[in-house]
């Protein structure tokens, strides 16, 4: 089926996590597709294939400093997108996790939505945003929980504009029902899984793989390694670095920033994957068990669809194990249970379940949605 002409919306390209990842899948997949964000920073465009000279930003990317401030910028964003015109294209594909599923459309358009999340800032982080922006107490916390939700009845409203969407996992498929009323398909982000090899066969190390922000939780990891004594090794920079440092004992190592291969060799010589976030999909457990290691992960989320818990009967298909507390003790608790059931783990069987996250699976999938959301109604 033609798909005719074909714009892309992102919200912004400033780092490169997993919804910019998606991103550059479906640059892939329509190349001729012009971009549409709200900001970027042009180095991260470049290494998503993306030519600057041929993308459209809003006026926010006028904004001196826009890419290191631009959490303080949350108020305009709705009108920033709404400012795009689109009308030229037949297709809008927008990959949203904040506000880029609220472009205005033209009769006629189809708008298929990527939804890595409702807008968070409005749904259910508010007090992680009040916390970053130094908002979290007296009249400014007023007002911007008032900004809030003013922001929250706009996403609500505009979940009219889109035709179709696909969540990134079970999880935000029910978000997206509580949120706005609708239903969603699941169509799971894709992972290069062939950029892993399976694990090393002398595994010395826990691993922790992240951005260093409060939501992520390394200072879970970081304690429970210290409690018990095991080596972790911490892959990423951020924010909270300075307060998970000082919790850190001397079983704990920081490797700040990796690249892909870095990590790719970090994750084939670590034990297993500590993972206590509650993400909406989460990239980072796919690639470990891509290199045949076990994730001891929260067991909310994304993690749901990727991860294959153990029972303890169940060694054939198992690919971790879940904490079901966000708490230290909960995790250490789990990492016990690990070691002692470590050498039960089948790196190959941890192996083949990450593949059912490869690109072609995406791709094929987002193509099958974006055929039902362009076919005439029954």
């Amino acid at each position: 089926m033609p798909f005719g002409r074909v714009a892309l919306v992102h919200d912004w390209v400033v780092d490169l996590g997993g919804a910019e990842r998606v991103l550059g899948a479906l640059r892939e997949v329509f190349p001729d597709a012009r971009l549409h964000t709200l900001f970027h920073s042009p180095a991260s465009l470049r290494r998503l294939g993306f030519d600057p000279a041929t993308v459209a930003a809003s006026f926010l990317q006028r904004v001196p400093g826009v890419t290191r401030h631009y959490r303080r910028l949350l108020p305009l964003y709705p009108a920033a997108i709404e400012r795009f015109n689109l009308s030229a294209y037949d297709v809008i594909i927008s990959s949203s996790h904040a506000v880029a599923k609220g472009v205005r459309r033209r009769p006629g358009q189809v708008h298929l939505c990527y939804c890595h999340t409702p807008v968070r800032y409005a749904w259910e982080m508010r007090d992680e945003y009040l916390q970053l922006q130094g908002l979290d107490h007296g009249p400014a916390r007023v007002a911007t929980v008032a900004l809030l939700n003013r922001l929250q009845r706009w996403d609500a409203r505009t979940a009219a504009r889109v035709d179709r969407f696909v969540a990134n996992s079970t999880a935000v498929a029910g978000r997206i029902r509580r949120s706005y009323g609708r239903p969603a398909s699941v169509v799971h982000p894709p992972v290069d899984v062939e950029r892993f090899r399976t694990a090393k066969s002398s595994r010395e190390y826990f691993l922790f793989v992240s951005r260093l922000v409060p939501y992520k939780r390394a200072d879970l990891a970081v304690m429970a390694c210290t409690r018990l004594g095991l080596p972790l090794r911490v892959v990423g920079e951020g924010p909270a670095e300075a307060g998970v440092r000082a919790l850190a004992g001397p079983t704990v190592e920081f490797l700040g920033w990796q690249d892909d291969a870095a990590v790719a060799e970090l994750m084939s010589g670590a034990r297993a994957l500590i993972f206590p976030a509650h993400e909406d999909f989460g990239i980072v457990p796919v690639e470990a068990q891509a290199a045949g290691i076990p994730v001891v992960a929260f067991g909310a989320g994304g993690v749901r669809d990727s991860v294959v818990p153990a029972d303890g009967d169940n060694w054939d298909a198992a690919t971790g194990v879940f904490f079901r507390e966000q708490t230290q003790d909960a995790l250490a608790t789990a990492l016990r249970w690990f070691l002692e059931r470590e050498d039960r783990f089948r790196p190959r069987a941890i192996r083949a379940n990450a593949e059912r996250f490869s690109r072609p699976h995406f791709v094929s999938g987002l193509l099958a949605e974006l055929r039902a959301a362009m076919a005439p109604p029954a």
